[in-house]
């Protein structure tokens, strides 16, 4: 899980959509609070790789100083939870399930 991480995260550093979206399975759910504010969506879930990858094109225009810092890898079965500090330093985990072929297929974020 540690190569994962820290893959994802050289990932986000670099802001290399890509390679981001590169960690996702074509069906990936997402839910995360900051999709409300982004895509002004008030249920706050995605649902397939296209539509991340447009919240996602969109989250890097709103935050271009974006720099993720983990502080955590959590492994679980089939899963990880990686605790790391966000945009304008809000504390973050994301718990993501993982399949077969190590690619995401769902993620719960959470910020504080």
């Amino acid at each position: 899980m540690t190569n994962f991480a820290q893959a994802w995260l050289q990932a986000w550093n670099a802001h290399d959509l890509e390679e981001i979206l590169s960690h996702y399975d074509k069906d990936v759910v997402f839910y995360s609070p900051v999709i409300r504010r982004i895509n002004n969506d008030p249920g706050g879930c995605i649902h397939g790789k296209e539509a991340l990858r447009a919240y996602f094109s969109k989250a890097l225009i709103a935050y271009p100083e974006l720099h993720f810092e983990l502080y955590h890898i959590l492994e679980g079965v089939n899963s990880v939870v990686l605790y790391y500090k966000s945009v304008n330093d809000m504390l973050s985990t994301e718990m993501m399930v993982l399949n077969e072929k190590g690619l995401v297929t769902e993620v719960r974020a959470h910020y504080k």
